[in-house]
């Protein structure tokens, strides 16, 4: 994935847990673990700003672009 998901370390930057997280965003654990696992195919903006206002933290801390291109298998 092209996309890199730091939100782990952020979580553990914070003192919060995902448990946490996902009762302040809410969302399922389970969703919010396949973002964790970058497992994701999309997430709202929406969720991505509640993240960052819940942990305090830019976009570009939890989501990285690691240069490369990633082509669907769809397309």
């Amino acid at each position: 994935m092209a996309i890199r998901v730091h939100l782990e370390d952020v979580l553990k930057a914070r003192g919060m847990t995902s448990k946490e997280l996902c009762s302040l965003i809410g969302i399922t654990e389970a969703n919010l673990s396949i973002l964790r696992s970058g497992k994701a195919k999309g997430v709202r903006f929406s969720t991505i700003n509640k993240i960052c206002y819940y942990l305090k933290c830019d976009v570009g801390d939890i989501l990285k672009f690691d240069g490369n291109l990633e082509v669907d298998e769809d397309e």
